[in-house]
């Protein structure tokens, strides 16, 4: 289900991606399973952020902990030397089927919650963001789709009927999509430290390279950093009718993209429950 215009809800939840980043959100929303916290009406997610919101509304604390730590750090996921020689740099064919496997989101305990997830993903033919409704039946490839950075993923995901990739290129940080669906109260959780913002790319030639046949794709991802900052401007101005609140990682978080040291990532894990104590105080 693709959303256009206003769903009628005031409170959302908007989680950022990143990919190895996106360990900051893990902790942030295992906090708020533990608490039990979820006053929001729906919640949009991006990439890693999307992956991280189905477990939490599926009630598995600690699955994105241990997909992020464990599956993702692993030689078969992550390979650069695969990536220069023609394959994946992120396999994302071989981590979806053993986690869907071993550790898999449980689809129905999702959809049996009141607070829609939607997630963006970018449609491959148009360069444009699409937010779609997950479910049971959908959710695997939903997220796969959203997930599919282009370049590190050689492949584009199928989504109703259009090749798709990484809702970030699109809209890496949907609050004014939430903004545009009727929430007034937004909370924002990013992976990049307060006052972050994303530079126009410098290997703008490689991505015509490798992209140049998908011209419109090439055009979202050259233009991502304008929409990123744009999203950032409106979280630091929203309109008057608008509170947001933002949960975004200190300024010592060392957590990069591809970050695979562990200790690394587990004070990454640790700081987005430090975080979210912080928002949330008993």
């Amino acid at each position: 289900m693709i959303i256009e215009g206003t769903i009628g809800t005031k409170s959302a939840l908007v989680v950022e991606g990143g990919a190895m980043r996106g360990i900051f959100a893990a902790g942030v929303l295992d906090h708020f399973l533990d608490i039990g916290h979820r006053p929001f009406d729906f919640c949009i997610g991006v990439s890693a952020g999307s992956t991280n919101l189905a477990a939490w509304l599926a009630n598995q604390p600690g699955r994105s902990h241990r997909v992020i730590t464990d599956y993702s750090c692993r030689k078969q996921f992550i390979d650069f030397t695969r990536f220069i020689r023609g394959g994946h740099w992120l396999d994302l064919d071989w981590l979806w089927e053993v986690t869907i496997d071993e550790i898999p989101i449980d689809g129905w305990e999702l959809e049996q919650q009141s607070i829609p997830l939607f997630v963006v993903t970018t449609n491959v033919e148009n360069g444009e963001p699409h937010y779609i409704q997950a479910t049971e039946q959908n959710l695997n490839q939903l997220l796969k789709a959203s997930c599919a950075v282009p370049l590190a993923y050689r492949d584009f995901p199928q989504m109703d009927g259009y090749e798709m990739t990484d809702g970030g290129v699109a809209d890496s940080i949907p609050v004014i999509k939430a903004y545009e669906m009727g929430a007034r109260d937004i909370t924002v959780v990013l992976s990049r430290p307060q006052g972050y913002r994303k530079k126009s790319p410098s290997s703008a030639w490689l991505v015509r390279k490798l992209l140049g046949e998908k011209k419109h794709l090439v055009q979202a991802m050259l233009e991502r950093a304008e929409r990123y900052n744009r999203a950032i401007d409106f979280i630091s101005n929203p309109p008057d009718d608008c509170n947001i609140k933002v949960i975004n990682p200190p300024d010592n978080f060392e957590v990069g993209r591809v970050t695979t040291d562990s200790r690394k990532l587990q004070r990454g894990y640790e700081q987005g429950i430090a975080a979210a104590k912080v928002m949330t105080p008993s």
